[in-house]
């Protein structure tokens, strides 16, 4: 029997290292692929938006953290500065032996607390109709759907879907 991964076990840093962003995007990549059949421009745009972050980042207004267990990275979120009042929730991702075990619920306590550090009155993140537990996770910290989009940006049809949170 295998067994379940502590929570308390997994760590949480906040500052990027080299080898992190081209690991964090490959994952993206595999994963997404793997679970719901994402093609490269999947990947492609998870490239794009965190290097642009990691070129940008404000530690004063910008957060990522990164969970390790045992050395390895099994999970990612960022909060992006969008304008003074705003910030976004991007790349999300828990590896699946990481999930329904508190971690992303502790991310995104951690998420929520910097939003109120930072000064920010509202927050969206970008995610699709596939990604229902997630949606879920955000809809229990406040955020509601607010737009649907037909795409077929990642290789396959879909729904996009706008999540947002006022303060």
């Amino acid at each position: 029997m295998k067994r379940k991964i502590s929570p308390s076990s997994v760590s949480i840093r906040t500052e990027l290292e080299p080898g992190d962003l081209g690991y964090i995007i490959h994952r993206h990549g595999r994963l997404y692929h793997q679970e719901y059949g994402y093609g490269t421009a999947f990947e492609a745009y998870v490239a794009e938006g965190l290097t642009e972050l990691s070129r940008l980042l404000d530690p004063d207004k910008e957060s990522v953290w990164i969970c390790e267990h045992k050395g390895k990275i099994v999970g990612f979120l960022a909060l992006a500065q969008r304008n003074e009042e705003t910030a976004q929730l991007r790349y999300f991702y828990l590896e699946p032996e990481y999930r329904a075990i508190g971690l992303g619920k502790r991310l995104m306590d951690l998420f929520m607390k910097r939003l109120d550090e930072c000064g920010y009155t509202s927050a969206f993140l970008w995610t699709t109709n596939e990604q229902t537990e997630a949606a879920k996770l955000y809809e229990s910290y406040g955020f509601t759907r607010t737009t649907e989009k037909e795409s077929g940006a990642f290789g396959k049809t879909l729904v996009e879907q706008k999540f947002e949170l006022k303060r």
